[in-house]
């Protein structure tokens, strides 16, 4: 049980948070599934133990440091230890030009996908380092490295996101933990049908890669699977690009 690793997941309840659960679940994996919907967890916990995976759901909102210390303290407390964390709870917020974003949407987004980031890192570290080992894997996006007109907001917080990656990556390193992130392109998933709102738009924007096709979210999974492993073990502060050949030009 000892070489079991211990793996937590935020943002599980839907794409590719889902296919990482599930994934690892497959590896036989011991997995904590956390998102904001008691009912969805309670029934992927089930899926998952269906998969032979020891699995457990905790409900909370990583925009709230008590309930992200809770959600961590209840991981290490039912398994001893807390061997990979995978943060992938966020949200595209709502499209509209600079000239019309508020402060609310600036809050919406940047709560989840940047302090909910930053929380969840300062209490997954505290775990990981006081037993000398661990990998965290941020989901960042194509949109870590690129602009967007209309998604100003979730552009400027997936490179926060990068940018905290590169940052925490640097002070685990000492502490034996590593720290990257897997940036996915354009994957079918509810988000990108909310994104391109239209069939059309929706096939303008796969036309703009070269693999001709969105990602699916059980592909961004396999990628998370692997940075988070010992295969990747001299990987650290590394943002891993899976998009189809997006960014390459």
């Amino acid at each position: 049980m000892k070489d079991t690793p211990v793996v937590l997941i935020t943002g599980a309840l839907s794409g590719i948070g889902r296919a990482a659960a599930i994934a690892f679940a497959k590896e036989k994996a011991r997995v904590v599934v956390s998102g904001r919907r008691a009912d969805a967890g309670h029934r992927l916990a089930d899926e998952l133990r269906l998969l032979g995976a020891e699995a457990e759901f905790v409900q909370a909102d990583v925009r709230f440091e008590d309930q992200v210390q809770a959600l961590i303290e209840r991981t290490v407390s039912r398994f001893g230890r807390l061997d990979v964390a995978v943060n992938a709870a966020g949200t595209e917020g709502e499209s509209a030009p600079v000239v019309e974003q508020t402060i609310e949407r600036y809050a919406a987004v940047f709560d989840a996908n940047v302090l909910g980031t930053l929380l969840a890192m300062k209490h997954e570290l505290r775990a990981m380092s006081s037993q000398g080992s661990g990998s965290i894997v941020n989901v960042s996006s194509t949109m870590g490295i690129r602009g967007a007109a209309n998604l100003s907001l979730y552009t400027a917080s997936k490179h926060a996101v990068e940018g905290l990656t590169k940052s925490a990556a640097l002070e685990a390193a000492p502490l034996g933990v590593r720290v990257n992130a897997v940036a996915p392109g354009p994957v079918e998933t509810d988000m990108l049908e909310r994104l391109t709102a239209s069939q059309e738009r929706k096939a303008a924007m796969l036309a703009t890669v070269p693999l001709k096709r969105a990602g699916t979210p059980d592909e961004i999974a396999d990628a998370i699977v692997f940075v988070a492993s010992a295969k990747s073990s001299f990987m650290t502060g590394e943002v891993l690009r899976v998009n189809g050949g997006r960014t390459a030009a």
